[in-house]
């Protein structure tokens, strides 16, 4: 193996220094002069290399000195020599681990250890999981400072054997002077939380958010040795979050170690110090939200009826000011377009929020942002919040809008309004975009109106990170809206200041800060594949309960491909392209009198068994699968786009050839 002449001089620089602080020229001597001494006669004075070496091994010095050298080195990498990569498209299953963390010794880090749970009271009765048995696991979500960690999945028990550790950068957005050690006082001042979501895996791959809980971490730096342990205990969700659901016992352990510690009472105090601010502010803006809502309905009677949502409870059953589950988020290299974004929020699953018991009443959740992101689903509302955030990160002037659909059902959508006034309406569920042009009710009869292609009914309010909007135009029919905002008497506005004194960045510990998103896990050509090949399993085993045999065409599947890509490129940009390559390639691969059929569909899941069962309940898929005729010639192709947070849109096709006979 040869290493680059930098890293060469880097390595012989780092043994140097080892050398030197283990004194190891000073004991070479010592050896050398007892060696001369005691095994050489006086008329020989010449001393070999390797007597001095056999001398220096007998003495236990080379091996003090291989043990004190320890390099970084990666668990996988003699299983990657040992098998070569083959020359097809190859992924490595498991990530390399490292052995040891380099640590930046000029900066301070939180190593946050999870030594097992205990009381998940719910998985008492599961029997333990056999070798090899799928089942049901836990997973730990962690965010702190804008750096997101996860869990080894563990299988779900009443005492779950979770051992993790987590390196946790405690000044990762630098403050001040960067290279300055960061003392207990200055870390006493950080009061971001380390936010930990729970999420549970059944075995179908369908994800629960079992907790939510905001870990108070500074109690470490009060810690005797700068070391503490504390046994967390989890609440629900939703409706359950008064319900302990179980308990984590966490070690807190500060790195470097503190030179001094702060006493308890200095960290208690500015404990209730800040929870006493943050309750002040909380209670001046409900003051404030009360006159604004007694003033909203002297405007008009029938205002009491609007959807106008001024707060909202989170997972934990919190309320918060529905302008604190919006901000810019930047999603750097992950995507590029707004559109782009719409398209990334619509592929995350949608889920309404459980309810125990019938009634068909809504259950109200508005998830944090890493709560969402963790399970890869959540209500119209977690999809809305995270568009918005992703279009003011952006730099367009978006708005969460909270009004009805068709039925009077609730719904949350997102809007943005342009330079030129042009007011256009984002669907966070499917990513389509619609241009808002109001229809003049005083327009005489004559007079053509625009006719809406929104499935939109009422709007109740409008809000962002900075602004709040309750709708008092005489009707709240989204056709008829006029989206002046700067009018009050059309938009009756929130006072900015009260917004900003609960919403970051003038918030306090209150309000969760955004993660980041994190980039796809996925690899598109292997899952395809994959996917692929479960489908052709399943498609041959149900023609084969119906007596039909089953021959592929390999060079018509691979012809499907442009079709596919053409159809995600259509729903990210509005953009058709391509099509007339792709009936072309149809054309010649399909010989004169026979026939073509396919069936092109979409999922947000990578479940193959789930999506062929949705497949055969549509009749003309069906009837591609059961194609009886003269040479039948079957076709299926598989095509996962992959997005950030490990989302995709998996696009099937499946296809057929058969001659035709009259």
């Amino acid at each position: 193996m040869s290493l680059p002449p930098e890293k060469a001089s880097e390595l012989k620089q780092i043994i140097h220094q080892q050398l030197l602080k283990m004194d190891v020229h000073g004991r070479i001597r010592e050896v050398l002069a007892e060696t001369i001494r005691e095994e050489l006669a006086p008329e020989h004075q010449q001393l070999s290399t390797e007597d001095l070496i056999k001398a220096l091994r007998q003495r236990g010095i080379i091996d003090d000195v291989m043990k004190e050298l320890k390099f970084v080195t990666d668990v996988n990498e003699k299983e990657r020599t040992a098998a070569p990569k083959p020359s097809t498209h190859f992924v490595d299953r498991e990530p390399p681990v490292l052995k040891k963390a380099n640590i930046d010794p000029t900066r301070r880090y939180l190593y946050l250890q999870v030594l097992g749970g205990k009381a998940f009271l719910e998985h008492l009765q599961e029997p333990e999981p056999l070798p090899g048995q799928i089942s049901s696991t836990f997973t730990l979500c962690l965010h702190f400072r804008n750096q997101r960690f996860r869990s080894k999945p563990v299988p779900c028990a009443c005492e779950p054997d979770f051992r993790d550790g987590f390196l946790l950068e405690v000044h990762k957005d630098s403050l001040g002077d960067g290279s300055k050690m960061v003392d207990a006082t200055t870390m006493l001042s950080i009061c971001d939380p380390v936010h930990m979501v729970l999420i549970r895996t059944d075995t179908f791959g369908e994800t629960t958010l079992v907790a939510s809980y905001f870990l108070e971490w500074r109690s470490v730096l009060a810690a005797e040795n700068g070391i503490t342990n504390i046994a967390v205990e989890l609440l629900g969700v939703g409706t359950e979050s008064n319900v302990s659901v179980g308990v984590l016992n966490i070690r807190l352990e500060m790195y470097p170690q503190l030179n001094k510690t702060l006493s308890s009472e200095i960290t208690s105090t500015q404990f209730t110090l800040e929870r006493q601010k943050t309750a002040e502010k909380e209670r001046l803006f409900l003051v404030y939200a009360k006159q604004w809502w007694r003033e909203y309905l002297q405007i008009r009677p029938t205002h009491n009826g609007r959807l106008v949502k001024i707060f909202a409870q989170d997972e934990n059953g919190v309320n918060r000011p529905v302008c604190s589950f919006v901000r810019p988020l930047r999603a750097g290299r992950l995507l590029d377009t707004p559109r782009q974004a719409a398209r990334f929020v619509s592929v995350l699953g949608y889920e309404r929020a459980p309810v125990i018991g019938g009634g068909g009443g809504k259950q109200e959740q508005w998830c944090t942002l890493l709560a969402f992101l963790c399970r890869n689903k959540g209500d119209c509302e977690d999809h809305s919040n995270l568009l918005c955030s992703l279009l003011l990160g952006f730099g367009l002037e978006a708005f969460v809008c909270v009004g009805t659909k068709a039925k009077g059902v609730p719904h949350t959508w997102v809007m943005t309004c342009g330079a030129d006034g042009t007011i256009t309406f984002w669907e966070s569920l499917t990513g389509h975009r619609y241009i808002h042009r109001p229809i003049n009710p005083d327009d005489p009869p004559i007079v053509e109106q625009p006719k809406p292609l929104y499935p939109y009914r009422t709007i109740g309010c409008v809000f962002n990170h900075q602004k709040f909007f309750g709708n008092c135009q005489p009707s709240d029919a989204v056709d008829l809206c006029v989206f002046d905002l700067h009018n009050e008497s059309r938009w009756k506005p929130m006072s900015g200041e009260a917004i900003k004194s609960v919403c970051p960045p003038g918030a306090t510990s209150s309000v969760p800060p955004f993660p980041p998103l994190c980039a796809s896990a996925i690899d598109a050509a292997v899952t395809s594949n994959e996917i692929e090949l479960q489908l052709r399993i399943l498609v041959c085993e149900h023609r084969k309960d119906l007596g039909l045999s089953t021959v592929w065409d390999d060079q018509l599947s691979y012809v499907l491909s442009p079709a596919l890509a053409a159809y995600e490129l259509e729903r990210t940009t509005g953009v058709s392209a391509g099509n007339e390559e792709f009936q072309d390639a149809i054309r010649r691969a399909v010989p004169d009198g026979h026939t073509f059929k396919g069936f092109p569909i979409h999922f947000v899941h990578r479940n193959a068994r789930r999506a062929f069962a949705t497949c055969l309940r549509s009749p003309f898929c069906e009837e591609i699968i059961c194609c009886r005729g003269d040479q039948v010639r079957l076709a299926v192709r598989v095509r996962v786009f992959t997005y950030p947070e490990s989302a995709c849109a998996v696009w099937i096709m499946f296809a057929c050839k058969y001659r035709s006979v009259l």
